[in-house]
């Protein structure tokens, strides 16, 4: 059997700290509902959503694990403005299977996206990255993603390990449910340290520099062969000076 890595999780008031200096950080669960100002029965509320996710259709290795939408903010201190809807655009310097392509995601349903806790997950994580780089206006792609175990594994990140090509990534554990493995890694982009473990706890969070980090996410696999079983996550992608593919 595999072993789990245990995160290493920061003390809240460590956190921008410890990002600064490693390029990663790592909240608890419930670090993360105080950060948040939220219960984590309003955290599942919003968690609700995942249950309406359409499949991904742009899957290059032709897969139907992947269930997901895309929608486009932008955060700028405690403001919060929606983009009109526009298409998930990577160059292939930063994703070689999907990157160079445009690809149309349905967006998030309306009532998640006016939600004020949502609003609140949005200037949250931009305070993060002001901290970490300067206030400025920043770029937000919203992901929520289920990886489903359909073909009997899941790829979390079939690209294999990246970077995105923006400033922040925040990735939000929301779910595991029936599966092995997702294991979540991270190394220095120009170094040979880097570290394994397994998110677990729902609304844990990893915040990656993007720009000292690259990360991936290994293959999920059902605990009973031939039961479904699901990984769902929230990633927020944050930019400076506009989106990918303006």
């Amino acid at each position: 059997m595999t072993r789990a890595f245990d995160p290493p999780y920061s003390p809240l008031a460590q956190s921008d700290a410890h990002l600064a200096r490693q390029g990663f950080s790592l909240l608890g669960a419930n670090d993360v509902a105080a950060w948040l100002g939220a219960s984590m029965a309003d955290l599942e509320r919003l968690h609700g959503a995942w249950n309406d996710l359409p499949a991904d259709g742009y899957l290059k290795d032709g897969g139907r694990y992947r269930r997901r939408r895309h929608s486009c903010f932008v955060v700028g201190g405690a403001q919060v403005t929606e983009s009109p809807h526009r298409a998930h655009w990577q160059p292939l310097e930063y994703n070689a299977l999907h990157g160079g392509m445009q690809r149309w995601f349905e967006p998030m349903a309306a009532e998640m996206r006016a939600d004020p806790l949502w609003r609140r997950i949005l200037v949250r994580v931009g305070e993060a990255v002001s901290a970490l780089h300067g206030a400025r206006p920043w770029y937000v792609e919203a992901h929520p993603f289920r990886i489903d175990t359909t073909d009997g594994i899941g790829r979390p990140t079939p690209e294999g390990a990246h970077r995105d090509g923006v400033d922040l990534v925040a990735v939000f554990m929301l779910e595991r449910h029936g599966i092995k493995g997702g294991e979540s890694r991270v190394f220095e982009a120009e170094g040979p340290a880097g570290q394994r473990f397994t998110l677990t706890d729902p609304w844990s969070l990893l915040l990656l520099d993007d720009a000292r980090v690259i990360h991936e996410t290994t293959p999920i696999q059902p605990l009973v062969p031939g039961e479904l079983g699901w990984r769902d996550t929230l990633v927020l992608t944050y930019r400076r000076a506009g989106f990918q593919g303006d």
